[in-house]
């Protein structure tokens, strides 16, 4: 019994030492498998650009409506109708509100006659007064027939007054009457294009609770605006002034420019998503763009040329452990003989990145600063790489073939 349980024991540790054997065999063979990729340091021009995208709008849309309900009588402007100020652009039935103004003028009339009827019965009732003030001076009379006689010459006056007062209520009805049937004439308010008609003849509008829309005209189709939708991490780059150029779908070939005329402070949010308004300016001479088009933007907020650039793809490198082995060097490398590590990225700078320079077959460490970049490009302002070294991108075989690919390019 003690014999199979040594000869157990035995197989244990065999199987265990060849494990441990496999397992060191397969590192030093990934390790000498691992193949770098690289690309060039070079020297050109970086433009650092923002991109968001927009809706075309015309600078100046006036809605018109109605203020009055009734059915549509005709109609005097269609889409893309040119109209001038003042121009008569469509007709509601008038009949009902000339009706009201007929009615007004007669309510006037009948008015202005009781006007007059109680100033004749306030002169009569004075007259009375009169001659029963002289009859009481000559003890002619009762005092109760002078008392009456003054009652009812206040009563004619305060009678005229009240007339004057249904002739002026009289002539208001009649002004309200005119001023709705004026209203029946739908007027184009300013100079413009018709960019859209929400009524056709015989289409009943009504306008009691509000003013129903019945054109929406654009001001002037040869200046237009593009409200475009801005990330707040990119909005503190733009500024009022600054150029913009812009593609629309309908002409993708043809690229059009712009002046930013303003960053409206107003945030947006969608799905918890902050952006900002920035409005540009664009002259439409040929009226090729049109209201309602999609215009993707491009806002140029730093510009360089001949710099000395790095690709980004090599600011994002970063070696995962065991992937890389150098001799210590004094005063550099682990105390394993490994090669120096990076920095961790929370410890750097927001302008200080690390990059790893291929000389031989080990990469090692370059500490760079950067300036301006433009998502493929990064500028290096300060350090010691030159036009034509080899950066490393990333890494294939070895180590990182199994481990997360994102531990050696995480900034």
């Amino acid at each position: 019994m003690n014999r199979r349980r040594l000869l157990i024991s035995v197989a244990v540790v065999l199987v265990a030492a060849a494990a441990i054997g496999i397992w060191r065999w397969r590192a030093g063979a990934s390790k000498s498998t691992i193949q770098f990729d690289t690309a060039k340091v070079e020297r050109g021009k970086i433009v650092a650009k923002v991109t968001a995208t927009g809706t075309l709008s015309a600078i100046v849309t006036v809605q018109v409506g109605t203020q009055v309900s009734g059915r549509i009588a005709a109609l005097h402007a269609d889409f893309n109708s040119a109209v001038k100020k003042g121009q008569l652009i469509a007709k509601i039935d008038p009949l009902l509100f000339q009706a009201a103004v007929d009615q007004g003028r007669a309510n006037l009339v009948a008015a202005e006659g009781n006007l007059v009827k109680s100033q004749v019965q306030a002169v009569d009732a004075r007259r009375q007064y009169v001659r029963q003030k002289e009859l009481a001076v000559r003890k002619l009379n009762a005092q109760a027939d002078l008392d009456t006689a003054q009652a009812n010459a206040d009563a004619a006056d305060a009678q005229v007054k009240a007339s004057a007062g249904a002739v002026a209520q009289a002539r208001a009805g009649l002004r309200q009457a005119e001023v709705n049937l004026a209203y029946t004439d739908i007027i184009s308010p300013t100079n413009g294009t018709v960019i859209s008609r929400n009524v056709d003849v015989g289409q009943t509008v009504a306008a009691s609770l509000a003013a129903p829309t019945l054109f929406v005209i654009a001001e002037d189709l040869a200046k237009m605006q593009v409200d475009t939708s801005v990330a707040e991490s990119d909005v503190g780059r733009l500024r009022p002034g600054m150029p913009a150029t812009f593609t629309v779908d309908a002409y993708p070939s043809e690229v059009f420019r712009g002046i930013v005329r303003q960053i409206r402070k107003a945030p947006q949010t969608v799905q918890n998503v902050v952006t900002y308004d920035a409005v540009i300016d664009v002259d439409n001479p040929e009226q090729k763009l049109l209201p309602g088009m999609t215009a993707n933007a491009t806002f140029i907020y730093a510009e360089k040329d001949d710099v000395t650039r790095v690709p980004n793809a090599a600011l994002r490198f970063r070696p995962i452990p065991g992937m890389l082995s150098a001799p210590r060097t004094p005063g550099q490398g682990r105390p394993d003989g490994g090669a120096p590590a990076a920095p961790r990225p929370g410890a750097e700078p927001a302008d200080r990145k690390t990059v790893w320079l291929l000389s031989g077959e080990q990469p090692h460490p370059e500490r760079i600063r950067t300036g301006i970049s433009d998502g493929t490009w990064t500028e290096m302002t300060e350090g010691d790489l030159k036009q034509g070294d080899l950066v490393v991108t990333d890494a294939i075989g070895g180590p990182a073939s199994g481990m997360a690919a994102g531990l050696r390019r995480g900034l």
